[in-house]
This record gives C-alpha cells, sequence and structure tokens, in this order.
C-alpha cells in the first residue's frame, strides 16, 4: 500500500457519530441504556423509547449530563403499531434525521412448555418480534428518502442455540435472527444496514432471577469461556461497530458478543 493511500484511511473517524440520531428502544435501562451511553460518547443524539417513563426521563438526562449531547425520551410500548409511528415521526421532529434505530426492547419469560400458558408465549413474541418489525418498518421510510441508515436488532445466543425451559424467548430471538437476515436485503439497496447483536449472558435485570441459581451458575456463566457475566459495557463496541461508518459493508451480520459461550 502507497503512503498516499496511508494518509487517505479515516482511522479511527470511521466511529465518529457526531450530528447523527439514533432511536433506542428499550433504552432506559439495561443494554439498551449501554449503548445509548456507547453512541453518545461518540456524539449521538439520542431518543431512548421505553414504557417507564420515569425510569426513562432519568436515564435521558444522566446521559444528556454525562455526555453532552441532545438525548430526549419517548414512551412507547413497541408492540403497538400507533406507537411505534409515533416513535419514527417524533424522532424526525426533534432531529430532522433518523440514522440508527436500536431494537433492543425486550422481555423474556422462563418455564417448561406445559407451565407456560399461550398467554406467556404471546408476550414475549408481541415485544421481541413484533415490536423489532414494527419500529423497523416505522424508521424506513425516513432512511430510505435518506438514503443511508443503519438498524441493529438485539437478537441473542439463544437465537442461534438452544436452551431447556426457554421455549418463548428463544423463538422469538431465532425469529430476529431471520427477520434481520430478510430485511437486510430488502434494504441494502437504499444503503441501509441492517445487523443484529446476539449478546450471552449479561447481568442484566432480565437475568438478575437466576444469577445465583444452579442454572445460572452452572449451565450460563459456566458454559463461557470467560467463566463470568458480561459487564455491560462490553456490548457498546459491537453497538458502535454497526452503527458507525466503520460497519458500512456488513450487511446481514449476527454478531455474538458472548464470553466465547457459543464457542464451545
Amino acid at each position: 500500500m502507497k503512503n498516499t493511500e496511508i494518509s487517505e484511511l479515516p482511522g479511527i473517524r470511521l466511529f465518529n457519530l457526531t450530528g447523527r440520531a439514533a432511536i433506542i428502544t428499550g433504552g432506559s435501562k439495561g443494554l439498551g441504556l449501554a449503548m445509548g451511553a456507547g453512541l453518545a460518547s461518540a456524539g449521538a443524539n439520542l431518543m431512548l423509547v421505553s414504557r417507564n417513563k420515569e425510569e426513562g426521563e432519568k436515564s435521558a438526562k444522566e446521559l444528556a449530563e454525562a455526555y453532552g449531547v441532545k438525548v430526549i425520551y419517548f414512551q412507547a410500548d413497541v408492540s403497538v403499531e400507533e406507537q411505534a409511528e409515533a416513535m419514527a415521526e417524533k424522532a424526525m421532529e426533534e432531529f430532522g434525521r433518523i440514522d440508527i434505530l436500536i431494537n433492543s426492547a425486550g422481555i423474556n419469560i422462563r418455564g417448561g412448555i406445559n407451565e407456560l400458558s399461550l398467554e406467556d408465549f404471546q408476550k414475549v413474541m408481541d415485544t421481541n418480534v413484533t415490536g423489532t418489525w414494527l419500529c423497523s418498518r416505522a424508521v424506513a421510510p425516513f432512511m430510505k428518502k435518506a438514503n443511508k441508515g443503519s438498524i441493529i436488532n438485539l437478537a441473542s445466543t439463544l437465537g442461534l442455540v438452544g436452551l431447556s425451559n426457554r421455549t418463548p424467548y428463544t423463538s422469538s430471538k431465532g425469529a430476529v435472527v431471520q427477520m434481520t437476515r430478510a430485511l437486510a436485503l430488502e434494504l441494502a439497496p437504499f444503503n441501509i444496514n441492517v445487523n443484529a447483536i446476539c449478546p450471552g449472558p449479561f447481568l442484566t435485570e432480565m437475568n438478575l432471577p437466576i444469577a445465583d441459581t444452579e442454572e445460572g451458575k452452572k449451565f450460563v456463566v459456566g458454559a463461557t469461556a470467560l467463566g463470568r457475566w458480561g459487564k455491560l459495557q462490553e456490548i457498546q463496541g459491537a453497538a458502535l461497530l454497526l452503527a458507525s461508518d466503520a460497519g458500512t459493508y456488513m450487511v446481514g451480520s449476527m454478531i455474538t458478543v458472548d464470553g466465547g459461550w457459543t464457542a464451545r
């Protein structure tokens, strides 16, 4: 490679998100909030979306003060069509653009198939699958018009491999994996990159119920190569990669961030 070519490489500037606008569903806590902090640290303005207004407004204020970017909160249930559409409209009103969507809203209901109700199963599918689809559909027209954008879905290692007593969650995350691939092919002609992050065992509020159980110690943490739960900030690198110009050649990719859990 010639020196002139080296000098033209943007390097770390590829990760700069200054002036861009991101919507993060499930953004008031857990992995969503951690990814929001990562994007804000790179200069992105944010809309945090969740159902808990008090929690969401608090998180938005804290991020704005910590990183000096514009952060707003929008209350919505992502599984409701009208609320997903209103979310996108509000983001355009506030920012004039939507560059990034992170579909992080998700729930998990554990139990054997004969212990769970159809309502349990449907609740998980409504948030994890329908919500991801509705929010992606809501932002797509704006990204198409701009001829660029990044949609990042939160799948899971349990969308790639199975685990006992997780039929609702594994079914939903497997669907998110396939939705990501199909939508990536559909939107690539508009320079919209659709990819997914597949987190492994992070000690979020969702996983606190099993943190000190035999299952949590043996079949979750004990199965990772690193032998520990993931730290929330350890999801930020993957989100920054997919949200920035560093990831523009990534289409329909599944990035596992799991401490080596699926490597076994």
